[in-house]
């Protein structure tokens, strides 16, 4: 069996660390492979050979030899916090093989880049960061550039202050196959007993629905308008809650009417989850409920973890 593969962005920040931290509640199995990666966001000048002629030796300005010991400084900063991190990790998960990369270059694409080549099936990241290495590597635009480009799973991680020895999931589900995938990506993780699950539907006025799982491309819309019809809402979604239960989680399907990000986040809040699990898309039925702007503002704006589930392509 594949191993699953973590790719970790790090730049020793508050949040960088709660990322850390966070894996511990990511239900992430005990053997994988994970990468570290630490970006010294510097540019890096042509190297300096002032020896090419004796006869008449290169003149290198003092301002490029600065910022040769400065881009130098950094990197080696970065190598040290890559060496620190992963060592922090292998003590935590001693089954993960845990390797390390620190690169002077701009942390979003270097990220985006190394993820196309390693293809990991999740990168995990801070909500926030500064600029410890020069640069601003998980400083809000870049996590959500992080989010917006890749093209495996998104966990933007944070830590909630609740003592509990077990864990609250969130999953927006729509009756799509993007909501769908976030339910699989929870089956397929390994929680604490006592896990409880709460499957979120935000209703608009209508939805669409498959009356036959044999004819895929049939569908019929129901009104969902009227909280009279929401029993037919909470059906519809028993599949994916059975499913749940048969892993072992204690799950419960919840209907809202409103405003897709509000209503998430505010069923997060009061509810008290950890992490709240999102497609990058969905149906039109449930407004949208899942279209890139309303994951990426639950990303921004939640108090808990967000994670933004795709199914890893197939090379």
């Amino acid at each position: 069996m594949t191993k699953m593969r973590i790719l970790i962005g790090y730049d020793g920040s508050d949040c960088a660390n709660a990322a850390v931290e966070d894996l511990e509640s990511a239900g992430l199995p005990k053997s994988a492979e994970a990468l570290v990666m630490t970006m010294a966001d510097v540019f890096v000048p042509p190297p300096i050979n002032e020896k090419i002629d004796d006869t008449f030796p290169l003149y290198v300005p003092a301002g490029v030899k600065r910022a040769h010991k400065f881009a130098e400084h950094k990197l080696k900063e970065a190598e040290t916090m890559a060496s620190r991190v992963s060592e922090q990790i292998k003590n935590t998960f001693p089954g993960w093989q845990v390797s390390r990369l620190a690169l002077a270059d701009s942390p979003a694409w270097a990220i985006l880049r190394e993820a196309n080549e390693w293809k990991p099936d999740l990168i995990v990241v801070g909500a926030q960061g500064h600029s410890v290495l020069g640069g601003r590597l998980i400083l809000g635009s870049i996590s959500q550039r992080v989010l917006y480009e890749a093209t495996c799973s998104v966990r933007i991680a944070r830590t909630r202050n609740v003592d509990k020895n077990y864990l609250r999931l969130l999953i927006g589900i729509d009756n799509s196959p993007y909501a769908s995938a976030a339910v699989d990506a929870v089956c397929e993780r390994e929680w604490p007993k006592g896990t409880e699950v709460r499957l979120l539907a935000v209703v608009d006025t209508v939805m669409a629905i498959t009356p036959d799982p044999s004819q895929p491309s049939v569908q019929k819309w129901i009104e969902v308008g009227d909280e009279e019809n929401w029993d037919e809402v909470g059906h519809i979604f028993k599949p994916e809650a059975d499913k749940l239960r048969a892993s072992g989680l204690r799950t419960a399907v919840v209907i809202r009417r409103g405003n897709p990000t509000d209503e998430i986040l505010d069923e997060a809040e009061a509810w008290g989850a950890d992490c709240i699990f999102l497609g990058p898309k969905g149906a039109r039925g449930l407004s949208r409920l899942l279209l890139g702007s309303v994951s990426s503002a639950v990303s921004a704006r939640a108090s808990s973890s967000v994670e933004i589930v795709r199914k890893k392509a197939v090379s």
